[in-house]
């Protein structure tokens, strides 16, 4: 399974077993894996000795896991945070802005959608609406 950053496919270098949210051992470093309904307050109890979380994306149209990368950032979450599942090109971009450091596709999606499409959208920062608007990311105007 191809890993998409902003510098295009990569193989997975992560060499980390993942264990469900729902079964955290009992000391750290932790490789986690989050299905999109996870209840976060475990994980954020213990995100000191998380290193790795990986977010699945069960279909494109759910965009649940957005919302899981954010709230796990701005939880001061600073490890590997990978999205995973059914996320295409078109939302590398938001992935990105959400927190995500990279995405995990399966090969045949890497086949419909070439690395060239993904690259397309590597430049995220700088479409970003408020740039575009002239604002700084803090919300104040430039």
């Amino acid at each position: 399974m191809p890993i998409v950053t902003d510098r295009g496919f990569a193989p997975d270098d992560l060499n980390a077993a993942f264990v469900p949210s729902d079964d955290l051992a009992a000391n750290g470093p932790l490789a986690i894996d989050l299905p999109p309904d996870a209840d976060l307050a475990p994980v954020l109890a213990r995100l000191d000795q998380v290193t790795t979380i990986r977010v699945a994306f069960p279909s494109f149209a759910d965009g649940r896991g957005f919302t899981i990368a954010r709230a796990l950032r701005r939880a001061g979450f600073a490890g590997r945070l990978r999205a995973e599942g059914h996320l295409i090109a078109d939302q590398y971009a938001m992935a990105r802005r959400a927190g995500f450091d990279e995405v995990e596709i399966s090969d045949n999606l890497a086949a419909r959608q070439p690395e060239e499409q993904w690259l397309a959208r590597a430049n995220w920062q700088a479409h970003d609406y408020q740039n575009r608007l002239g604002r700084a990311r803090d919300g104040a105007t430039a």
